[in-house]
């Protein structure tokens, strides 16, 4: 898609020679011979980036600015001015220009600022994009904190909000880092017990001994160091939900308590005798196979499907590549704005390396990948070298290898297949890295037999 510019200046030739360069650099041009005529183009077509003199009759350049920089602030603006005036050009700056050129124009270098002015433009309007569909995404789906439009993260957002309301138990499974946590809170935020508390123990982060303590609770000098009685975490879950995270680390004879509070719904308190009832509903998460656990004889078999009576599977980052900008712009805003610094987006190339990498922490190492490319970044844009060196690198994988000898068709099939990847499965967005209408890619897809679901 050609990308409009707006010429304006009171001399003919000037207009000429920046439309015929302009246009020689695959731009369309518009032409105005002052600032009111300049102005009423503005608002008739869709003008991508001015380039306008200061000094003209009927309205100047300055009044020009003001309008557009009020009006338009999207849109950037280029001045030009004489040698004498270049005091002007460096006021214009401070009111909303991105550069400006003395004449005779560079025309090289203005082809150049042009080039990155509209990559910064378009990077600036995608990142906003992305804001909002975050927000309605947001909106829509009832999920604060969960982000995503991929089939797969609609499935289990559908899937949450039926089971939620219910008093089934419900298994959380899926790699590191992939947001079980963040599914359990949406379980618990949804329910009927939203009101109640909500109590969370990770399971891994403490010994067999400590972690049946926090769990049941214990009484004064049940064993060394209980210098007071302790309600445990079981107790202060009653009439709300305790998520125990990491469920497939817990021992044996904690295993076989814990399958009694789900079949009796009472405990006691290590040290204790007398029996304690709860009312809690249980959502569990893992990392683990815990079926194959069960068969290794490391899980108890009726504990597993006491606790499987729903299985949520949370898919990893590289099944839902498509939501990666989402989460992207999320996590921007989430860090500008707590490390106050004006990050207004991402290069191509960091972008790219972004989609391309596997992720295999998820969504925990996207989100710590852009909190410190926020923190190092030395401009307003998220750079390549910004991001760690792992993901850096794949980048570098983002080509494809073609043997001598296929013919154009399986060159091209292979082509179109690898942007898809890179692009996260959006078909519009691999039609523009393409270079071809989105009409077109629909038909070579059919014709290749490619399945872009």
């Amino acid at each position: 898609m050609k990308r409009n510019i707006l010429v304006v200046d009171d001399e003919k030739n000037i207009r000429s020679g920046l439309s015929l360069a302009l246009e020689m650099e695959g731009y369309e041009t518009f032409t105005a011979e002052d600032g009111q005529a300049a102005w009423e183009l503005i608002n008739k077509k869709g003008i991508d980036l001015v380039i306008t003199d200061l000094r003209m009759p009927r309205m100047g350049g300055n009044e020009l600015l003001n309008r557009i920089t009020s009006s338009y602030p999207n849109i950037p603006v280029i001045v030009l001015t004489g040698h004498g005036t270049v005091e002007n050009a460096v006021e214009a700056m401070r009111r909303g220009a991105i550069d400006f050129f003395t004449k005779p124009v560079n025309l090289d270098r203005l082809t150049l600022v042009v080039k990155k002015a509209l990559s910064a433009h378009d990077l600036a309007r995608e990142h906003e994009e992305l804001k909002a569909e975050v927000a309605q995404l947001k909106k829509r789906n009832k999920f604060e904190h969960i982000i995503g439009k991929s089939q797969k993260m609609v499935n289990l957002m559908e899937t949450v909000s039926q089971v939620a309301p219910t008093k089934a138990s419900v298994l959380i499974t899926g790699e590191s880092g992939v947001g079980k946590e963040l599914v359990a809170d949406a379980i618990h935020e949804l329910s009927t017990r939203a009101k109640g508390p909500f109590i969370k123990v990770h399971c891994a982060a403490l010994t067999s001994t400590l972690l049946e303590s926090e769990l049941f609770g214990h009484e004064k000098g049940s064993f060394t160091g209980a210098v007071a009685q302790k309600r445990g975490r079981f107790e202060l879950a009653d009439g709300g939900t305790i998520f125990l995270d990491e469920i497939g680390e817990i021992d044996m004879p904690t295993q076989v308590k814990l399958l009694r509070v789900l079949q009796e719904r009472t405990f006691e308190r290590v040290g204790g005798e007398a029996s304690i009832t709860v009312d809690v509903r249980i959502v569990c998460a893992t990392n683990r196979d815990l079926l194959a656990e069960v068969q290794a004889g490391n899980f108890r078999e009726d504990l597993y499907y006491r606790l499987n009576v729903i299985n949520l599977v949370v898919p990893p980052l590289r099944e839902r590549k498509e939501d990666i900008p989402l989460l992207m712009t999320s996590f921007l805003a989430r860090y500008t704005k707590e490390n106050n610094r004006p990050i207004e987006g991402f290069s191509a190339g960091a972008k790219r390396a972004l989609l391309s990498y596997d992720w295999p922490g998820n969504i925990r190492e996207l989100r710590n990948s852009i909190e410190s490319a926020v923190v190092l970044a030395r401009g307003t844009i998220i750079e390549l070298e910004d991001l760690p060196p792992q993901v850096t690198s794949a980048e570098s994988s983002s080509t494809v290898s073609l043997s001598v000898g296929i013919t154009l068709a399986e060159a091209e099939k292979h082509l179109i297949i690898a942007t898809l990847e890179l692009e996260g499965g959006n078909k519009t967005k691999a039609a523009q890295t393409l270079g071809i209408g989105r009409k077109t890619l629909h038909r070579k897809l059919q014709e290749y037999h490619i399945d872009d679901k």
